[in-house]
């Protein structure tokens, strides 16, 4: 699973962005997640939050089933407590999971009931850890519920039957038939059978669910456990033995690196759409002389194929794929150095008027959802209704702040894209120019601020230009 990390100059318990990193960095290895992107929000912060509007866009371009945004704490959202709340619940309306190192799994109604409780002696971090403690003493759930549950009535765990059947399914496919990760994936796609959003299998949900100790019947979080909270599904003594198994699959126990490609998250499969991802490999042999060789490998390889076990075996040598890239680069700006130039348009009156009524509705949106958190702490709303309200005020917001991102660029520049041609063409030469000695994230930076998007098939690279 691919991690977003987020992190905010001077508003998370004081730490540097270094240190934010650094923790984040932590995390990621003992989590077993791979460190993807990372946003900073400068201090003081700017109103529109720059940092964030990265996140978000990011965030939607990526696969949710396989991305989780992590924050040092809560704290980084935002030092007053109303706009880390809305900037919460914004992220939230795109569907992705959040986690604070800090205090784990993050929930709406959890953060609703921390701005409730308000102390102006008491931090925001020190308030959601409070309500969070509160609800996992009561064996009450904190955040999504796993794969075969639901949130019940008392929010204690309820089983989802159809859901519930697949879990032993996986759990006995790898105890009893000894089926990997791989094979299990296959299986279960093979057969039809969809995650919670529809989607196929990969190694990480198996993983993920195999390693879950929900399964055992047994609520934990903040140290506390309360047995007995929800139906188990699976057995201790076979929780154990695939635990066992799961752990002597490594036979190296060495520190794994990441192998580094620049052309992560900008790659897809042109048969299936999914991404391209980095794969390393490195293999030995024996000569007929009795010599031993060995040779490492690198590929881009889709990941269907990879974690999902559908899709073709599409798979391109990385040094190939990126210079055929390089190559395209180097057409595009040809081709673009023989159209006409078009000189940038002032932005029109009516363009101007299309801005200010945007950013009045962005007030509007703002006022409209401070009114939501006042309601309920005057007891004339619902916390229920209140979570229904804000969600949608915080998703509509984020669409009115992408139709200002877009109408400040005109005002800027007349028309977006006659403004940014010439300028990307300059970008693309730079970047032409620089390849061969620019060090690895400026190169893969400078790249990803040039292309938008590459689709590959067996004999095709097609680039669509940011």
């Amino acid at each position: 699973m691919r991690a977003y990390g987020y992190f905010s100059e001077g508003a998370a318990g004081g730490l540097t962005v270094a240190q934010q990193n650094k923790a984040f960095l932590d995390y990621c290895k003992r989590e077993g997640l791979t460190a993807s992107d990372t946003f900073v929000e400068p201090a003081p912060p700017n109103g529109r939050a720059p940092g964030f509007r990265q996140l978000i866009g990011r965030v939607r371009t990526g696969d949710l089933k396989d991305c989780l945004v992590v924050l040092p704490s809560v704290a980084a959202l935002g030092v007053e407590r109303t706009e880390a709340l809305f900037r919460f619940l914004q992220l939230e309306s795109t569907g992705v999971r959040i986690t604070s190192i800090e205090d784990g799994a993050l929930d709406s109604e959890t953060q609703l009931t921390a701005w409730l409780r308000a102390d102006d002696g008491e931090s925001l971090g020190d308030r959601v850890r409070a309500a969070m403690r509160r609800k996992a003493v009561k064996g009450e759930v904190l955040g999504r519920p796993p794969y075969g549950y639901k949130v019940g009535s008392r929010r204690r765990l309820e089983l989802i039957p159809e859901e519930a059947v697949v879990v032993r399914y996986i759990f006995r496919l790898y105890l009893n038939e000894r089926l990997g990760i791989r094979l299990i994936a296959r299986r279960l796609n093979e057969e039809g059978l969809k995650t919670r959003r529809s989607g196929n299998w990969s190694m990480v949900s198996i993983r993920d669910i195999l390693r879950n100790r929900a399964y055992l019947g047994t609520y934990a979080r903040f140290g506390v456990r309360v047995p007995g909270s929800h139906p188990q599904l699976v057995s201790a003594e076979d929780f154990r033995k695939v635990q066992d198994r799961l752990n002597t699959r490594r036979t190296s126990f060495a520190p794994r690196v990441a192998s580094q490609f620049l052309l992560s998250g900008l790659a897809r499969c042109g048969y299936c759409g999914n991404k391209l991802i980095g794969v390393s490999r490195k293999q030995s042999w024996t000569r007929r002389d009795g010599e031993s060789r060995s040779n490492s490998y690198r590929y881009y390889q889709c990941e269907s194929r990879t974690n999902q076990s559908v899709c073709g075996y599409h798979t391109r040598r990385a040094a190939a794929l990126e210079a055929e890239v390089r190559s395209a680069l180097v057409v595009a700006l040809a081709e673009a150095a023989q159209q006409p130039q078009l000189p940038p348009r002032a932005l029109a009156a009516a363009g101007a008027g299309d801005l200010r009524r945007l950013q009045s509705r962005a007030r509007a949106v703002s006022r409209r959802f401070e009114g939501y958190l006042t309601a309920v702490a005057r007891g004339r709303l619902s916390k229920d209704r209140l979570h229904d309200l804000a969600l949608t005020a915080a998703g509509e917001r984020l669409a009115v702040d992408d139709a200002l991102e877009r109408a400040e660029r005109q005002q800027a520049g007349g028309s977006a894209d006659e403004a940014a041609t010439p300028a990307r063409e300059g970008r693309i030469e730079r970047l032409l120019a620089d390849w061969e000695h620019l060090p690895f994230g400026e190169l893969q930076s400078a790249v990803r601020d040039v292309v938008a998007g590459i689709v590959v098939t067996d004999d095709d690279v097609r680039l669509t230009l940011g």
